[in-house]
């Protein structure tokens, strides 16, 4: 046990390669978890069975204020599989260390349509339902079918389906934390720190329709006389959108959308289209709506600014950046990060009462 928790563990590890925003921090201890064995034998040991863990994926959705105490597991489980078929869907299954959007090229590739939406989103698998990832109108919670976890104080194996992931807007049971009296064994209130998602399974629709609800994609139907385009070339066109709005996490260190798009009522929306008839909305089936948070940072005059070496993108004020290099000493730090997020945030809130809430986990 001793020679594979040696080779399993590595202490004093440099993590700035670990994360898209690139920032310069150090995990006192790391272990690559590349099959739920590996997550047992730390159980196993007792100094490692009592110390507080933190879960990594990709990378794409934290921001490290400083070195990590807790033991990092870097979750690098590979593989995928169909595992069912249904009238209504085709079921397919990935590890939780799979990138995501090589997942997504797989799927296509065997001509299963469905995931094409969620098409270049950084991170990885397992990743995806703990943020209820989405874009241009799908969100993971549309094709999911059921997960595999493992509890990281039992070691026990469980499966939940999509009513108790409890997903929401860039959320799910895996973002929140459990008090003591909530406790329900497996399947408690809050799973925040206390799971690793091992696989995750996905229904992809029978038959299958394109979702083309938004400006961009009807743009790129205009530009290219494509009315019925097929999965793979909505998925080619979310990839040049996405391209052309987003840095490359590997030339410019960033954490995709770095506020949520907040949610107000008829009221507070007509109040804000008084004073500022140009902002941006979305209605919602429940009656209320929802606001683009780029446009209301970019409204308070925020895109291009800079906060040390952390910044603004110049287009895309929803995104904020990392303005030195992604390997090199000069990193933003995620002090800068927060610092340049709380500015913001004030801002907003100054202009239009609204408290803009971060997407990335801050650790």
């Amino acid at each position: 046990m001793f020679d594979n928790l040696a080779m399993l563990v590595q202490k004093n590890v440099a993590l700035q390669a670990f994360n898209t925003f690139h920032i310069m921090a150090r995990a006192h201890a790391l272990a690559r978890i590349s099959e739920a064995s590996d997550v047992l034998a730390l159980l196993a040991d007792p100094e490692w069975a009592a110390q507080p863990k933190l879960v990594l994926g990709g990378g794409s959705n934290i921001v490290l204020t400083g070195d990590v105490k807790p033991l990092v597991l870097k979750v690098e489980i590979k593989g995928r599989q169909q595992v069912a078929e249904t009238a209504k869907a085709i079921i397919v299954e990935a590890g939780a260390g799979e990138n995501w959007h090589d997942f997504v090229a797989w799927t296509l590739a065997q001509g299963w349509p469905g995931l094409e939406n969620m098409a270049l989103i950084p991170g990885t698998v397992g990743a995806a339902p703990v943020q209820n990832i989405g874009a241009y109108g799908v969100e993971l919670q549309d094709r999911f079918d059921s997960l595999d976890a493992m509890d990281l104080q039992s070691g026990q194996t469980f499966t939940l389906n999509a009513a108790q992931c409890a997903f929401g807007y860039r959320d799910s049971i895996f973002k929140h934390s459990s008090s003591p009296n909530q406790d329900r064994g497996y399947r408690p209130i809050g799973l925040k720190d206390r799971a690793l998602i091992l696989r995750v399974r996905f229904a992809l629709p029978k038959p299958w329709k394109p979702v083309l609800g938004y400006a961009d994609l009807e743009r790129k139907m205009q530009e290219t006389g494509c009315n019925q385009p097929s999965a793979q070339q909505v998925a080619d066109w979310i990839c040049d959108i996405r391209r052309a709005k987003l840095p490359d996490p590997a030339v410019m260190g960033n954490a995709g959308s770095f506020f949520k798009n907040p949610t107000v009522t008829p009221e507070q929306c007509s109040d804000i289209i008084g004073r500022d008839p140009k902002v941006v909305f979305y209605p919602l089936p429940d009656g209320s709506f929802k606001l683009a948070a780029g446009w209301l940072i970019d409204a308070c005059g925020w895109r291009g600014k800079t906060v040390g070496m952390a910044g603004v993108y110049e287009k895309q004020a929803l995104v904020l950046v990392n303005r030195g290099s992604v390997d090199g000493p000069d990193a933003a730090t995620g002090g800068e990060v927060m610092t340049l997020a709380r500015a913001i945030q004030t801002s907003v809130y100054e202009r239009f009462g609204i408290l803009l809430e971060p997407e990335p986990v801050v650790v």
